[in-house]
């Protein structure tokens, strides 16, 4: 979602507010734009389009935003289409404001300023925020102060970036409900929606937390929480696991995409031996064997790819341990009034962990106290809200992922899914030595397969030529494939704009076999499982009625290319780890489809890689 960047400092900032931007625009965004003060005024420049559109645009006169204190922005669109008037930062009087999130309530405040004798010039909720801090301070000439006043009008969730001419010194900011970091330096410090944003400057943070108020100067960092002074941790990080460079691949994707074999395997070292063939390490999730004992049922909260993650662990849970596990998309979950039982297990995934709708989703379960609760926060991000408010933090070690079409993310949570299985079933003794000893070994494969699997490069990119002027596809999956099938879609669909749907291969015959004709590709997912001759089953359907075939196929199937059967062989695979490798093919179809369609494939149209806003 948007970006927010700001600094006070005792050198110019104009191009660590660019440069930030540029490290943010993995999240998604439509325009840019900054503000500095320079001899008492505001300098401000904002383009519609990609950052490089604003840096060029401050290169023509860079004299002009010459500033030691600024904030800068990259929106994406909410309140009013993308247009230079509705980018950020706004305006009024001798304010600044930059803005993530939503004000709910903007209409009614918005009349009451128009009342006033305030005008507005764009259409967003933003700009309400600027004339109400300018009109309170009128009556409270305390930056802060005057932003602590408007803050209980607001309603909805936000992160602000706040600066006014008369205190040029001084950059406000608030975190409710929106991720916001400061970024601690030696006269100089600064904020960001994202500590990437930061890290050519400093690698010290701190994290604010839920209704935390700050000022900054170039020497001092005040919190305030429900008005008091407080204090907040300062983080040091390893710059160098944060980097994000696209190396030698065209697109982060693709280098993400090839990053999946090693990521994969981090993750799986953090929970199993290396030399010890059946066990697990001592020292993963040890200290919550107490909580994970009891645990009788499991409740997953996602949304988007990290909801498909799910599926598979639903079959994974109720397969492997027999705890019955419900997985459910948290912007539905949250509005159903739902039932959580006792004893259960809320698995919240997020690659961000800032996902608003998950975050929601697990504030109300906690609302409501269940004997027995326990949250695990399943992320990417180990300084995340969701980590924070949750009572357990599973990792997933992908690094950092910029392209907003999940990959690597995905197959890492999976592969911690399944630890966290294999890690309840011997903590409730729900498996045998056996069964650990078998899956375990099929884990340290699977950094392997996912290495072969990549070998099928080239002829997905052969395959895909069938699908660049494609309006629509089916993806087809049974079992344990289907989530991935549906995850074969979303990716399609994401960064190529071709439609395309996930179907469990048995549906074909519930109503999508209506559509199938020769113009309509089938992807199958079909290794050679215990729904392997059901499946071709189906796909005799679809052949049958001159359907065109796309078949990701185990290479111990022996399955045939033919007329209107396109046939691609996948390593062969263990049946339960089997999405894993799986996943791999169909990312590789979407990212070549999108390449021949001349698709943003890093940064599709409006989406955004850290959906923050409901």
């Amino acid at each position: 979602m948007c970006g927010i960047v700001g600094a006070v400092a005792e050198r110019n900032i104009a191009n660590i507010l660019l440069e930030g931007l540029k490290r943010l625009e993995y999240r998604g965004y439509d325009s840019a734009g900054l503000t500095v003060i320079r001899n008492d005024e505001l300098h401000r420049e904002r383009q519609v389009g990609k950052v490089q559109a604003l840096a060029d645009a401050v290169a023509v006169n860079p004299t002009f935003f010459d500033g030691h204190i600024g904030i800068a922005h990259t929106r994406w669109a909410t309140h009013g289409e993308p247009a230079q008037r509705n980018a950020h930062p706004h305006v009024s009087g001798k304010v600044a404001v930059v803005h993530n999130g939503i004000v709910e309530n903007y209409a009614e405040l918005k009349e009451e300023l128009l009342a006033k004798g305030y005008e507005f010039t764009s259409q967003t909720d933003t700009e309400v925020v600027a004339h109400l801090i300018n009109d309170i301070y009128k009556q409270t000439p305390d930056l802060l102060e005057a932003v602590r006043t408007i803050i209980p009008l607001l309603h909805g969730a936000f992160a602000l970036g706040i600066m006014h001419i008369d205190s040029p010194d001084e950059l406000i900011t608030v975190r409710l409900g929106s991720p916001l970091v400061i970024g601690v330096g030696i006269g100089e410090n600064f904020i960001a929606s994202d500590q990437l944003a930061l890290l050519p400057v400093t690698n010290r943070f701190m994290y604010l937390e839920e209704g935390d108020i700050a000022k900054l100067t170039r020497n001092t960092i005040e919190v305030y929480a429900d008005g008091v002074k407080t204090q907040r941790k300062i983080h040091e990080i390893d710059a160098t696991q944060h980097n994000a460079d696209k190396g030698q691949f065209k697109h982060y994707m693709l280098k993400e995409i090839y990053e999946q074999p090693d990521a994969v395997g981090r993750t799986i070292d953090m929970a199993v031996e290396k030399n010890e063939t059946s066990k697990l390490r001592d020292d993963f999730l040890q200290r919550h064997n107490v909580l994970l004992a009891d645990i009788k049922h499991v409740q997953v909260i996602a949304c988007g790819t990290s909801y498909h993650a799910g599926m598979v662990t639903k079959y994974w849970f109720e397969g492997i341990t027999r705890i019955p596990c419900s997985v459910e998309i948290a912007s539905e979950f949250r509005y159903r009034n739902p039932v959580v039982v006792d004893n259960t297990l809320v698995i919240c995934i997020s690659q961000s962990g800032e996902t608003a709708d998950t975050l929601s989703a697990l504030r109300d379960i906690q609302k409501q106290t269940p004997t027995g609760l326990v949250s695990l926060a399943l992320c990417n991000v180990p300084t995340s809200s969701l980590v924070r408010e949750t009572d357990i933090f599973l990792p997933t070690l992908a690094g950092p992922e910029i392209g907003v079409a999940s990959t690597k993310a995905f197959t890492t949570q999976l592969t911690a899914l399944m630890l966290l299985v294999l890690k309840i079933g011997v903590v409730q003794q729900r498996m045998t030595h056996d069964q650990l000893s078998v899956l375990l070994d099929d884990l340290r494969k699977l950094p392997g397969q996912l290495h072969a699997s990549l070998n099928l490069d080239a002829s997905i990119n052969t395959m895909s030529e069938r699908f660049e002027d494609k309006k629509s596809c089916l993806f087809l999956g049974r079992g344990l494939q289907f989530p991935i099938a549906l995850e074969g879609a979303l990716k399609l669909k994401e960064i190529s704009y071709i439609h395309a749907e996930g179907y469990a291969a048995g549906e074909l015959k519930h109503g999508p076999l209506a559509l199938v004709d020769k113009d309509m590709p089938i992807v199958v997912l079909a290794p050679k499982d215990s729904m392997y001759d059901k499946l071709k089953a189906n796909m005799q359907e679809v052949h049958a009625r001159h359907g065109e075939l796309f078949v990701f196929a185990a290479e111990s199937s022996k399955m045939v290319s033919e007329d209107r059967l396109h046939v691609v062989y996948v390593p062969d695979v263990c049946e339960t780890l089997a999405p894993i490798v799986y996943s791999v093919p169909v990312q590789l179809l979407s990212y070549h489809v999108a390449v021949m369609r001349g698709t943003d494939v890093d940064q599709p149209r409006n989406l955004a890689k850290s959906v923050t806003v409901e």
